[in-house]
């Protein structure tokens, strides 16, 4: 069972480090701030749960499984938080811009 238990933490990990990777990707082609935005918090919040959840089957005890589930959901939490601040500076910036013109 153990051996099932390590392919399975393997493939989670492989999966949530190619959607990392795609992110990076998406970052650094994207043309605009918004879009690039949208690309990272997508990848990042499930790449990051395929991880957490790859990795809940290696945990000895139950508290250490819910520190990796809390840890996603503060990661979600503040990644949502600060996408949000960065799109609304954003939108902001461009306004400011506009009405400058």
């Amino acid at each position: 069972m153990s051996t099932a238990f390590d392919l399975f933490t393997i493939v989670m990990v492989i999966g949530g480090a190619f959607l990392f990777l795609a992110g990076t990707v998406g970052l650094l082609r994207f043309p605009d701030t918004l879009s690039r935005l949208h690309a990272l918090t997508k990848v990042d919040n499930l790449g990051l749960g395929l991880i957490v959840f790859g990795l809940l089957p290696q945990v000895n005890s139950w508290t250490g499984a819910l520190k990796l589930i809390a840890l996603w959901l503060l990661v979600q939490y503040s990644g949502a938080m600060v996408t949000q601040l960065i799109a609304r500076a954003v939108r902001q910036d461009r306004q400011d811009q506009r009405q400058g013109a």
